[in-house]
């Protein structure tokens, strides 16, 4: 029988939970240990379980609890991540997920929600609300350029006669000044830099900075993570120039291109957009095929299940106001709410 532990913070087990991890079909870079760490130093308790069999790893799933007054309490794999859920032989994820129920009942959290890629053989809920897209990298710039749609690639050929300029330096002020106006913008509460700190500090080499400027200006930044040859952009957007400038398209261009010849990476994955959203048509321009995503929930206090999307009508007001906050007065709040939206 499998004995299920939890993964300490700064335990010496951390690398083989992610020898496990990297070793898996359906391990993500969102199931690392180091994530539990960036969760701790947003104030969020984790419970990172595996499984063993003879000492040895056998299957991991990573949760942290995220509890508000305001967005309620859930135990979740893996808050502030597009992907989750159970990693390990269909008999260890479904010995994890009943350890995980049993730790939601015993910390009598709302629900408990896993979020898994793929469709599961068990007996919890699943829920369709986004999709994420991926696409293979080309080897070379004009053929990454070549197999984007035609009307996305007319964008990102305007966007190279802008004279922008591109550069690699981690610079965390300039990204959080350019993102952090970006998310206002859409009406969306934003992280706080020491967030962003702790990630580019916990995943070190594998975390990115890339930022677009229009005449030395910064207009455009991103924050990728790299895992098993892919690049992830994460936490990317624009001031309000960008729109014009075609900053973002020509952004996420050249980072293909910078992952492919500098970084050897072969895939590209642009991340997870709720279904029929602007960002959701905005990703199939480039030409990637949508891959809906199956999210798992187990309700354990709750009568039904958790709706924080923002098309929520309830949420419709709020948004309004946010957009129209003083940007320093939004990165002052922000965070105070963003914690929570996990």
């Amino acid at each position: 029988m499998y004995q299920v532990t939890g993964l300490a913070l700064a335990d010496k087990r951390s690398v083989d939970w992610d020898k496990f991890v990297k070793s898996s079909t359906d391990g993500s870079f969102f199931h690392l240990a180091g994530w539990q760490q960036v969760l701790a130093d947003l104030g969020h308790q984790g419970f990172y379980l595996y499984a063993t069999l003879d000492q040895q790893i056998v299957g991991v799933l990573p949760l942290a609890r995220v509890k508000s007054r305001l967005f309620g309490d859930a135990l979740v794999s893996t808050p502030f991540c597009v992907y989750g859920g159970a990693l390990g032989a269909e008999d260890v994820k479904r010995h994890l997920e009943q350890s995980a129920i049993s730790l939601a009942k015993e910390l009598g959290v709302d629900h408990l929600e896993l979020r898994y890629r793929k469709p599961q053989n068990n007996q919890l809920i699943t829920r369709v609300q986004h999709a994420t897209f991926q696409c293979a990298l080309a080897q070379t710039d004009a053929d990454i350029l070549a197999g984007i749609k035609k009307k996305q690639r007319a964008v990102i050929r305007q966007s190279l006669n802008q004279q922008l300029s591109v550069t690699l330096d981690q610079d965390l002020p300039c990204f959080y000044q350019t993102y952090s106006e970006s998310v206002r913008n859409l009406g969306t509460p934003v992280f706080s830099k020491a967030f962003f700190q702790s990630l580019l500090k916990v995943f070190g080499d594998d975390a990115e900075i890339l930022t677009v400027r229009k005449d030395g200006k910064p207009v455009s930044s991103v924050l990728s993570f790299y895992y098993k040859q892919q690049v992830l952009p994460y936490y990317g957007g624009g001031v309000s120039a960008a729109r014009d400038l075609k900053s973002n398209d020509f952004m996420y261009y050249q980072l293909m291109c910078h992952a492919r010849s500098d970084r050897n990476c072969d895939s590209y994955d642009f991340g997870r957009s709720k279904l029929d959203s602007g960002a959701y048509s905005y990703k199939k321009h480039w030409g990637m095929v949508p891959e809906e995503l199956h999210y798992q929930y187990q309700l354990i206090n709750a009568a039904e299940l958790p709706n924080l999307s923002p098309n929520n009508p309830k949420y419709q007001l709020f948004i309004k106001l946010w957009q129209k906050l003083p940007l320093a007065v939004s990165q002052w709040l922000g965070p105070k709410i963003s914690r929570y939206l996990g």
